[in-house]
């Protein structure tokens, strides 16, 4: 069922050659069904999710990853580490839907770490990994690393 419902909403409208933007719909897609989806959620904690939908998805977004002249190598660790991040920012902010005992909710510091946990702030995370990712991939200006012959 989880499968089903992931296949219906996690494609991103953008092209795949716009591959910042295409990973970063990708990720929102994803961490809005885990946060919407708590079955979703449970099943994505539980391990590696290898189930039809969620392969297909793995595939696009490492084709992607590829696409924007990743080498293997970095396709996956690229990969790894903004799955890993949306499904953990997903399951924190599920968590935080619901306050803490004994904290009023007009505790400052309650109000503050909860704004740690919104759509907003997973967007600003997601574009520090896309930067990484960028430099990763960045191309050697002209003559540095590059041999010359005489």
């Amino acid at each position: 069922m989880v499968d089903r419902i992931l296949a219906c909403v996690w494609r991103p409208r953008k092209r795949a050659v716009e591959w910042q933007a295409w990973i970063m719909e990708a990720a929102e897609r994803l961490r809005n069904f885990l946060v919407s989806q708590p079955a979703g959620l449970h099943v994505y904690l539980l391990g590696p999710v290898v189930s039809p939908t969620a392969v297909d998805r793995m595939n696009a977004m490492l084709g992607a990853l590829r696409g924007a002249g990743i080498d293997e190598e970095g396709v996956w660790r690229a990969y790894a580490t903004v799955h890993t991040y949306t499904v953990g920012f997903a399951a924190l902010q599920a968590s935080r839907g619901h306050p803490a005992q004994g904290s009023g909710p007009s505790d400052p510091l309650i109000e503050r770490l909860a704004s740690c946990t919104t759509r907003d702030q997973f967007e600003v995370g997601l574009r520090y990994l896309i930067e990484g990712i960028e430099r990763d991939v960045a191309p050697t200006p002209a003559g540095e690393g590059s041999e010359t012959t005489a």
